[in-house]
């Protein structure tokens, strides 16, 4: 534990100013929405934008074509759309179809998050689209920037009553700790664009000025299930059940978080800790006091250090728990019992205890277009429950009533999505950001790329007698982790064009980091790395064995403890192969 101050006071992150002069997140991002000049926006303004959900960006695909014929480049926007818990209704599903036609690139992206996204947004139709967003009842407030954003929930209605009681108080949680600034309001709902005077100082009682340090993130899992990753995020409750099997209270894990800078040590993936436990009817008041800890004692000089798992990480977990109780005027209790069997979907139709049935529906990572789009549309149409977006960037169709499933399932049949769910296992488990050619961040192609390699990697495990046995591969076109890779049990994560670190040995539940296996393996070389791996596996596995838990055992990897121990495998493998 280090609890004292760096050793020469350091100047604050300049979006701390951003923050801080922007009149609660107004900035000039007025101005800049009426200017003819220029299709996108000005860098502060980019900044604050993120709190209202949207992205600035431009199609890296055009950049070259575009500097040769002397235009700015090909500017868009992505807007993230809060789903909390991933529950929608047939209408706001069917909202979110035609505004992502009317407004963005025609597809409907389903994220890891349990949240959409539009992309392909000119600045000239972002106004339009958010007013659409919030006329279906959903907004696109906090889906980015350094507040909290979409909190998750285990979206599976099979276990109704744990599920239904958890759902509630994960979507209490998201009301709680929401930004509670007008600007929103002001900028993307009013009928005129208006800048507005200086809003009272007590506009973000929780938030403040200058909000927290960096993005944050909460989960509810229910187990046996760990398909939110709840060890990934910043501040997760683990749904304890009594005997009756209705919840009792939570346990809850703090200082995740996936994101990393390649070459820079100092940056780190890291597991959450479990932290105590807490009573249901504790829960908001636990999340509020956890992002207060946050909010205060935060770094706001280095953005790479300012993620809660460094202020755990520098400070101790004892500290931690000891601020957030004192604030929470209570201790937390000791935490329970838990155990989780793995992190993915459960495909096809799955029947609840409430005589409703739900079939979820495989989205290779979670991008709805074309056919798909057109048969989710006509279901949507006619189905009288919900829609539950999933962590694994799928969807569910879920509170199917007996006497509304035949109808369902015809259109499924129909449009052919009945038998999507057989897809090989590892198609099954596998998970892809968005990378190029929209994010600004991405090194390497992820979601474009994956589905391909995929393709290859079925030959193999065809081949090696494994198609039906389910192996969690994960990719990312960057380091920052959006899509978890630094928990699957293959993951790659982009490095430059063309090439990727390959990481190897992830839990299949989602309860132990992998480790780097090689860095820097050009695409064309994956194949033939994975192959003997793959077949090795094959034969020598032990009854039940997971390929994360042979991976570690056979010593191809060793287990990630701290992050140290992340780093040196780092350093072993960059300089001489496993």
């Amino acid at each position: 534990m280090n609890d004292e101050p760096r050793a020469e006071p350091q100047p604050l992150h300049k979006n701390e100013e951003i923050k801080a002069q922007s009149r609660f997140l107004r900035g000039r991002i007025r101005e800049d929405l009426l200017d003819p000049a220029s299709g996108t926006i000005s860098e502060e303004s980019a900044q604050l934008t993120k709190f209202h959900g949207i992205y600035a960006q431009d199609d890296r695909d055009l950049r070259v074509q575009r500097r040769r014929e002397g235009r700015e480049k090909a500017y868009i926007f992505m807007a993230r759309v809060r789903v909390p818990g991933g529950v929608c209704t047939p209408g706001q599903w069917l909202a979110m179809d035609a505004i992502s036609d009317a407004y963005g690139n025609g597809t409907l992206k389903v994220t890891n998050r349990q949240s959409f996204q539009l992309h392909g947004v000119v600045k000239g139709n972002l106004r339009a689209a958010i007013r659409e967003v919030n006329r279906a009842l959903l907004d696109t407030l906090a889906a980015c920037g350094d507040v909290n954003r979409n909190v998750m929930c285990n979206p599976n209605p099979h276990v109704s009553a744990l599920h239904a009681e958890t759902l509630a108080i994960a979507k209490a949680v998201a009301d709680r700790l929401l930004p509670r600034t007008r600007a929103y309001h002001e900028l993307w709902i009013e009928d005129t664009l208006v800048s507005g005077g200086e809003p009272p100082e007590d506009e973000e009682p929780l938030y403040g000025r200058t909000y927290l340090p960096r993005k944050f993130k909460v989960v509810f899992a229910v187990p046996p299930s760990n398909d939110v990753d709840v060890f990934a995020h910043d501040l997760g409750f683990i749904a304890i059940a009594d005997e009756a099997g209705r919840l009792a209270g939570f346990d809850v894990t703090v200082g995740g978080g996936m994101g990393m800078t390649h070459g820079q040590a100092e940056t780190y993936p890291r597991m959450a800790d479990v932290l105590g436990y807490s009573l249901p009817g504790q829960a908001v008041a636990v999340a509020e006091a956890v992002v207060a800890v946050q909010r205060d004692y935060g770094d706001r000089t280095d953005r790479r250090h300012a993620r809660l798992k460094y202020t755990i990480a520098d400070r101790g977990l004892a500290w931690f728990r000891a601020e957030v109780e004192r604030r929470l005027g209570w201790e937390l209790g000791p935490p329970r019992p838990f155990a989780f069997t793995g992190t993915g979907d459960r495909y096809g139709w799955t029947e609840g205890p409430d005589g409703c049935a739900h079939f979820t529906i495989f989205i290779e990572n979670g991008r709805v277009k074309g056919a798909t789009k057109a048969a989710l549309r006509e279901i949507a149409r006619v189905h009288r429950g919900d829609f539950r977006l999933t962590p694994n960037q799928h969807v569910m169709i879920a509170s199917v009533t007996p006497e509304d499933r035949p109808r369902i399932d015809a259109l499924l049949r129909e449009h052919v999505l009945d038998g999507a769910h057989r897809a090989s296992a590892l198609r099954l488990n596998a998970m892809a950001c968005v990378a190029l050619p929209t994010c600004g961040l991405a090194l390497a192609e992820s979601e474009r790329y994956l589905p391909d390699l995929v393709t290859e990697l079925e030959a193999e495990v065809e081949a090696a007698g494994l198609r039906d046995d389910a192996i969690v591969i994960r990719m990312t076109g960057c380091p920052n982790g959006c899509g978890r890779p630094f928990l699957a049990e293959i993951g790659f994560v982009g490095k430059a064009p063309g090439k990727y670190n390959v990481y190897l040995g992830g839990a299949f539940n989602g309860t132990r980091m992998n480790a780097l296996y090689k860095p820097s393996v050009a695409s064309s070389e994956i194949v033939p790395l994975v192959r003997p791996l793959l077949r090795r596996y094959a034969v020598e596995r032990r009854p039940g064995e997971r390929f994360g838990d042979f991976s570690i055992r056979v010593g191809w990897v060793k287990p990630t403890g701290t992050p140290a121990d992340f780093h040196a495998q780092a350093a072993i493998t960059d300089t001489a192969e496993l």
